[in-house]
């Protein structure tokens, strides 16, 4: 079990065993050691679909309750849902949620009363669990009944979302919401119904279905692809497992990027100042922003943001390439205050894409045509050992000659930047960029060209090149 880009990960099996009761035990004592917290005060907890899900809560409420906490249990609503949650209780929190990645594992998010922790935060929690697991110096409570506060954190949440927009604002709109198993789908429904759309549901799943918004599987195109035509549907919406990270398709059922979905939302806000991972598209910089690159995690992008607001930046906004929008300060809209929500969220992008398409009266992939942003594609590469991931990195950094043999079918390199991963700049202005991933045992691959067809034909090329690396696992060898 590690902290990735956002959250601890590890296997359902090991977290429900012994690793939940460590780690919520860690963060009860980090929050009592570090005075954030007293003995008494109430901790938030909410968790997403998966089967293991509620047993691993269940551990966790113990143990914080063993700690003296008081417990407001949220059951399955999103993840911005709980953070604006407890934000407004000032009170610390939890996610049981492994996001988007495979079923078989899980993880927790953890949350300060005044947002997402960050990487010092990590670390001082990481350091605890070490040690309370040396010393098998454990205690749960089972016999403390937690507050049922499910219901007043999706009012709260609803409450925050249905003055963003008009009344009737998307009246005439027929939207596609793809359920799946995502905590979010009746709270997009419901939001949509409430500004006058039409909503077909679709895809609903009782398994859990682990959705990644950055690289949306071929099958499931083909599933959008062919509901729109169905439908004849205006655009379908959707979010990851935990409802943090939000999926739009267009009229055709094609998905957008998601840092071209930031982009819409950081207009809709009127935002001057743009935060994103390496990772988002290159041309951003070109539309009049200006922008700040991080490392992929919205800590990282988070700690970016208090920083240019602390030297006095203004109207900035957050977002990833998975299209999780993030505010550190409040903005107006339409007179109606949005406060601040530090941590990743999926409704405000699809309100702001939808009040965009219909503001416009154009097809949605005309809309986001207009960006003119380079084409993009990414992928992730799944059965990649963390070891093999570290020799690529080693290897490819350790001088120019192995990274150009590395790519040597592919193109020419020009540039290179390692804030996250290894950025490659071909002498033909391409993009790859590749990136072990910071919550399950993959690499992602993100490439632009100046086509799409050149895009995905430069993707192919960069997984079959990591592709060859891991099946011979031996740097030199590639």
């Amino acid at each position: 079990m590690k902290f990735g880009t956002s959250g601890l990960r590890g296997l359902s099996a090991d977290l429900v065993e012994t690793g939940s009761v460590i780690y919520a035990t860690a963060f009860g004592r980090y929050l009592l050691e570090s005075g954030k917290a007293r003995p008494g005060d109430a901790i938030i907890i909410g968790r997403d679909c998966r089967e293991s899900s509620p047993t691993i809560e269940a551990i966790c409420r113990s143990a914080l309750a063993a700690l003296g906490f008081k417990i407001f249990e949220c059951g399955t609503v999103p993840t911005p849902a709980l953070a604006h949650y407890a934000l407004k209780l000032r009170s610390a929190s939890m996610m049981i949620t492994g996001s988007h990645i495979p079923a078989d594992r899980n993880g927790i998010k953890f949350y300060l009363s005044d947002g997402e922790i960050g990487k010092a935060e990590e670390a001082a929690i990481t350091a605890l669990a070490t040690s309370i697991a040396t010393a098998n110096d454990l205690s749960v409570d089972g016999g403390k009944q937690a507050e049922d506060h499910s219901q007043r954190c999706v009012d709260l949440f609803l409450k925050r979302n249905s003055n963003l927009l008009s009344d009737e604002a998307l009246s005439g709109l027929i939207i596609g919401v793809y359920e799946h198993s995502t905590v979010a789908r009746d709270l997009i429904t419901a939001l949509l119904v409430r500004y006058g759309a039409r909503v077909i549901s679709l895809g609903r799943s009782e398994t859990f279905v682990p959705l990644d918004t950055e690289a949306v599987p071929e099958e499931t195109v083909a599933r959008f692809n062919s509901w729109a035509t169905l439908h004849d549907l205006d655009a379908i919406v959707s979010a990851d497992g935990d409802g943090d990270r939000p999926l739009i398709a267009d009229e055709k059922g094609n998905p957008l990027r998601g840092d071209l979905v930031g982009l819409m939302t950081a207009q809709f806000l009127n935002a001057k100042s743009i935060v994103t991972p390496v990772t988002s598209n290159s041309g951003i910089e070109a539309l009049g922003f200006h922008v700040t690159r991080t490392q992929v995690g919205s800590p990282f992008v988070i700690a970016a943001m208090r920083e240019a607001i602390a030297a006095g930046g203004d109207s900035l906004v957050g977002f990833e390439a998975n299209g999780g929008v993030l505010t550190s300060q409040a903005f107006y809209i339409r007179g109606v205050c949005l406060e601040a929500l530090p941590t990743r969220d999926s409704i405000l992008p699809i309100l702001a894409v939808l009040s965009l398409l219909s503001a416009q009266k154009k097809p949605l992939s005309a809309i986001a045509g207009s960006y003119k942003l380079a084409a993009a594609a990414a992928a992730r590469l799944p059965n990649f050992p963390a070891h093999v991931s570290a020799s690529l990195m080693t290897y490819l950094r350790a001088c120019r000659a192995n990274l150009s043999d590395f790519l040597r079918e592919i193109g020419q390199v020009a540039a290179t930047s390692d804030i996250d991963g290894l950025r490659i700049e071909l002498t033909d202005k391409r993009i790859v960029h590749l990136r072990p991933s910071g919550n399950a045992p993959e690499m992602r691959c993100y490439v632009e060209a100046n086509t799409e067809i050149a895009a995905n034909e430069l993707l192919k090329a960069g997984l079959s090149r990591l592709s060859l690396w891991n099946e011979r696992k031996a740097p030199g060898q590639a």
